[in-house]
C-alpha cells in the first residue's frame, strides 16, 4: 500500500494550464502505479488548459465548482460530481468561466494507444 497525505501531496506543472495549481496524488514521484496516475487541479476563476491532444486518456472528475471542457463534439460544463473521459488524441479546452475554485480530480493512463 502507497498512501500520499493531501498535506504531503507534491506539486507539478502542467504543460500549456495557466492559473492552475497541480498536485500529484498517485503515480510518477508519488506512488509505483503503473497503468495510470492521479492528480488533482485547482484551477482559479479564468483557469485554463489550453488547446491540445495527448496520446493518452483521461478522465477528469469536478469535486467541487464548476469547469467547461470543448472538444470537437461539443462543450459541457461540468459541476460537482460530473466527470468526463477524453480518449486518445482527442483536442480539447478546459476552463474555469466562474468565479469559484474548481478542484478537479485527473486521471490519466500511462499506456500509449497505438498510432
Amino acid at each position: 500500500m502507497q498512501v500520499t497525505k493531501y498535506k504531503d501531496a507534491k506539486r507539478y506543472e502542467a504543460a500549456n494550464h495557466f492559473d492552475v495549481s497541480a498536485l500529484r496524488l498517485q503515480g510518477y514521484e508519488a506512488s509505483k502505479t503503473s497503468t495510470f496516475w492521479v492528480g488533482l487541479s485547482h484551477y482559479l476563476p479564468g483557469g485554463k488548459a489550453e488547446k491540445s491532444a495527448s496520446d493518452f486518456e483521461r478522465v477528469y472528475m469536478v469535486l467541487d465548482g464548476e469547469i467547461t471542457v470543448t472538444t470537437e463534439q461539443g462543450t459541457v460544463t461540468l459541476g460537482a460530481y460530473d466527470s468526463v473521459h477524453i480518449a486518445p488524441k482527442e483536442v480539447r479546452t478546459v476552463v474555469n468561466n466562474g468565479n469559484h475554485v474548481c478542484t478537479m480530480l485527473v486521471i490519466v493512463s500511462n499506456n500509449k494507444v497505438a498510432p
